[in-house]
């Protein structure tokens, strides 16, 4: 019997991004403790910056895009906010959205799944997704449990499961 196998991947749903974005926008175009504050939010590639002329304002906005993230199924894990700077006068915070599984992060995984995983899975890195493969499919779905324990700096999503 030919092996079972599944990719962990970490990927955005760019439209459901934009989606969110675009609801955070329109929530602070009508949220009355944002009116006259330059409240604004815009994305630029996988960067997104959020606007307001006062530091709590802009943490209010970030908030107001991690609910939405939330509510559109995206992890906050891909989310990665810097601190509020402060740019003539009005305050800003970029966030960028991470996408991919990092060589050092792929190994990471690799590793627990070596250790901590039923005998006879292996896991191999090819690109920025890590392989996972096995004889039982039972094996498979236990790797998938230990990796949803772990609290991992990075969402992971499972493709191509064979």
């Amino acid at each position: 019997m030919a092996d079972s196998s599944f990719d962990i991947v970490s990927k955005v749903e760019w439209q459901e991004v934009d989606n969110a974005i675009n609801q955070t926008s329109r929530e602070i175009a009508t949220r009355f403790d944002f009116k006259n504050v330059g409240a604004e939010i815009s994305r630029s590639g996988t960067t997104i910056e959020m606007k307001a002329n006062g530091e709590e304002r802009v943490k209010a906005i970030l908030d107001v895009l991690q609910s939405k993230f939330i509510k559109r199924g995206l992890s906050l894990k891909a989310l990665d906010a810097k601190d509020p700077q402060l740019s003539g006068k009005e305050y800003k915070i970029f966030a960028d959205v991470k996408e991919g599984i990092t060589t050092e992060d792929a190994k990471k995984v690799a590793k627990i799944i070596r250790d901590e995983g039923p005998k006879g899975v292996k896991a191999q890195v090819q690109g920025d997704e890590l392989r996972v493969t096995s004889k039982s499919r039972d094996d498979l779905q236990a790797v998938q449990a230990l990796l949803k324990d772990k609290d991992l700096e990075f969402a992971l999503q499972y493709v191509n499961y064979r």
